[in-house]
């Protein structure tokens, strides 16, 4: 192979034109060779100085012609010690050792392009691609792959989704100690996950499900944790080569570890959508779903936030704790199966067992656990921000009061497919209530909704209630609250919220034009909807009601 003239940017392995160029930053003293192997074999086929003498700075660089390099793969080394290229956009594994593999296919991407759904638009749904569709029970054929998510797009758009929101899909690296299935820890970010793949390419298979999904109208976003050692030059780089070549919509980072304002002023990532994790509106709506006191001024603020204005979504359970259905059924943790004598995962989960610690018979206790995950659902989707819906909670998943599944990649933390067949009722309310936040704009506004009168009919876009109209109970004692909403097209929408554990009165406002209030909905088990209300109701405990005014 003869040496051609190469260039220091960008760091890793990069083609233009028929050229293919390594470059790589290394430490000024150290003596550093590109390897260069044929596929499967021990010995390099060459093995070129990269003297520090020609470097740039500390980044040492050479290029070859592409048609010597077809398929061929590679590592560096430093002194005496073979590594590989913290670039490295695809990685081979044998009885030699890992090397990076030389990337030199196109792929058509068929004029497609990120959608830009804009924030409030979104419905978010959080996925470990793996644990998707690993179960038998999902009936795909290539299960635990991107391939797979493609054959459940039907599922996702019959839900509603038009946002998937994926776990670290890069390569990150196994632990001897115990499975990572969450991905988090040291990892090559360029690399996608082989494993991920359902045949031997699995960055082709991730821009096939990118694809696929835009077609179908559904974004892709990818959870990026890094960690607290990755380069923030680094990470900026990722997530532009995401951007770029993946057509990626979006990425959730760890604030603590990625460099959130250098990030958002990249001129590259301008229109990607940057979220950041952070459990304020989960905590807040967990303990006022709960029944907690002096919750209600918390309650007002998390339904009214905007989540382009926050950096965050809106999500009551996340991949880090309970599932929906142990949240309701579980006041501790049961992480035995995890090897850590139950010491791992978080001890305060905000949860409430509803009267019995896990599985019951009890018909009063399975009556409220479906009331209180129809609760949760409803606080979560009729909030300004953009809701983020846990995999599988739209069916009850369980994790069996597991809130740490990090090293489980087995039927503890992938979904159960079947629990969908016994919860189609929980699953069609669901559905219903994505329904309604898509129909009525008010409940999903483009700007903060500011409590004033836009209309000019003398009524705030929002405002908020109690056992009087126009008057909140906001002591420390309440457990109630009336939301009032009011759109510019004439359209009123009330929602009163009783989270105590007695019954509670409400006052409806009275309307305009000889309106009534409708019921629409109503997170009660088998009550009587589309009816008309009187101005003064008496709402059971634990129950959220909706009406609409005609």
């Amino acid at each position: 192979m003869k040496k051609v003239v190469g260039y220091p940017l960008p760091l890793g392995v990069s083609e233009r034109n028929d050229i293919v160029n390594f470059s790589i930053s290394v430490e000024s003293g150290k003596k550093c060779s590109l390897c260069i192997y044929k596929k499967g074999e021990e010995l390099p086929k060459a093995e070129v100085e990269l003297p520090e003498d020609d470097a740039i700075g500390e980044v040492r660089f050479a290029a070859f012609q592409k048609s010597d390099l077809k398929g061929m793969e590679y590592c560096y080394k430093i002194e005496d010690k073979y590594v590989l290229d913290p670039y490295v956009k695809s990685i081979s594994e044998n009885e030699y050792g890992r090397r990076g593999i030389i990337m030199t296919d196109s792929y058509d991407w068929e004029d497609d392009k990120p959608l830009r759904i804009p924030y409030h638009e979104v419905i978010a749904y959080n996925m470990h691609v793996r644990g998707f569709t690993k179960h038998t029970s999902s009936k795909v054929k290539k299960k635990g792959t991107f391939l797979g998510v493609i054959e459940k797009i039907p599922y996702l758009k019959e839900l509603g989704i038009n946002q998937i929101q994926c776990m670290p899909v890069y390569h990150f690296e196994e632990n001897s100690k115990y499975t990572n299935y969450w991905g988090y820890g040291d990892a090559f970010c360029f690399a996608v996950k082989d494993t991920y793949a359902a045949g031997k390419n699995a960055g082709k298979e991730l821009k096939d499900m990118v694809k696929a999904c835009h077609k179908a109208g559904i974004e892709v976003v990818l959870n990026l944790p890094f960690t607290e050692k990755t380069p923030k030059r680094l990470i900026i780089e990722c997530l532009q080569y995401y951007v770029m070549e993946y057509h990626v919509d979006g990425f959730v980072l760890n604030p603590y570890n990625a460099p959130m304002e250098l990030v958002r002023a990249n001129p590259i990532l301008k229109h990607t959508k940057i979220l950041q994790n952070k459990d304020d509106f989960q905590n807040v709506m967990r303990r006022f779903l709960k029944g907690d006191e002096d919750m209600v001024p918390g309650a007002i603020w998390w339904l009214s936030k905007n989540t382009e204005e926050t950096g965050s979504c809106n999500y009551i359970t996340t991949h880090t704790g309970f599932t929906l259905v142990d949240l309701v059924s579980y006041n501790n943790k049961h992480n035995e199966l995890n090897g850590e004598e139950n010491q791992d995962g978080p001890d305060e989960n905000l949860s409430w067992n509803c009267g019995e610690e896990g599985p019951s018979r009890k018909k009063a206790v399975l009556e409220l656990r479906k009331k209180q995950m129809r609760n949760a659902m409803f606080l979560m989707m009729m909030a300004q921000g953009t809701p983020s819906i846990l995999a599988g909670d739209e069916f009850g998943n369980t994790q069996d009061g597991n809130n740490n599944v990090y090293c489980q990649d087995n039927e503890i933390a992938w979904l159960d497919w079947k629990k969908l067949e016994k919860e189609t009722e929980f699953f069609e309310y669901v559905k219903k209530l994505i329904e309604i936040r898509k129909t009525y704009p008010i409940l999903h506004a483009e700007k903060p909704l500011k409590g004033t009168d836009r209309t000019g009919y003398g009524v705030p876009d929002v405002s908020y209630h109690g056992e009087s109209a126009w008057r909140p109970q906001l002591d420390k004692n309440s457990r109630q609250l009336g939301v009032y909403y009011h759109d510019a097209d004439g359209t009123d929408l009330y929602i009163a919220y009783n989270m105590h554990y007695e019954a509670q009165k409400f006052a409806l406002p009275t309307l305009a034009n000889k309106k009534e209030w409708h019921l629409v909905v109503s997170t009660a088990v088998d009550v009587k909807e589309d009816v008309t209300c009187e101005k003064q109701i008496l709402i059971e405990p634990r129950t959220i009601l909706m009406f609409v005014g005609r």
